[in-house]
């Protein structure tokens, strides 16, 4: 084989390779994709998800500083049989100071059932300055038939807030938590019912 034909082959090869790598790093990067942007949301609070962090330390007073209403809306997937609500429909929350609030769940159905929180916060744009301590929210729940539970939110909202020209003004957010049915430790929609009384696909 002439030199000429050698390189040539050479350089197949080597396109080849590079080409099969990419791919792998593509689908590597697929599979990736949604735990690193569920990763990305808790940290930054981007698209309404909430901050998790440590409390504050002392920061000196704060009774100036104009307080945010925070209103907690609370919902049921239909198929979980659960009353959910919060203990207070709302707090006045003066950036920097720690609340706690507690959500009362119940099961009112006739078996067991295991459920899981999940939330965010809007107007979106304010959640990267809602920043919670202690949550209940993705943790794994099961109440037998008719059992009561209280769960705690500990949080406060970050006085940084107060100087981002786009929401500084802003007065109040809705912090929003839905429970679902919970199966290995994941959310699960309701299935849709059609008028035939039948689960689609059955």
């Amino acid at each position: 084989m002439s030199d000429k034909a050698t390189r040539n082959a050479r350089t197949v090869r080597w396109t080849a390779i590079a080409c099969a790598g990419v791919v792998v790093g593509m689908t590597g990067l697929a599979f990736a994709s949604v735990p690193l942007y569920d990763l990305f949301c808790k940290a930054t609070g981007y698209d309404g998800t909430p901050r998790k962090g440590l409390a504050l330390t002392a920061s000196g007073d704060t009774s100036a500083t104009k307080p945010v209403t925070v209103r907690f809306d609370t919902n049921v997937a239909p198929n979980l049989s659960w009353r959910f609500q919060p203990e207070t429909p709302s707090v006045e929350a003066v950036p920097g100071e720690t609340k706690t609030v507690f959500f009362k769940v119940k099961n009112v159905g006739p078996k067991p059932a295991t459920g899981i929180a999940t939330f965010n916060v809007q107007p979106g744009l304010m959640g990267s300055y809602f920043v919670k301590i202690q949550c209940f929210c993705f943790d794994e729940h099961t109440l037998q038939p008719g059992e009561t539970m209280d769960f705690p939110l500990v949080f406060y909202v970050d006085p940084k807030l107060r100087q981002d020209a786009d929401i500084a003004d802003l007065g109040e957010m809705t912090l929003s938590y839905t429970y679902f049915v919970s199966r290995n430790g994941s959310p699960q929609a309701a299935i849709s019912t059609p008028a035939s009384g039948k689960p689609d696909g059955g």
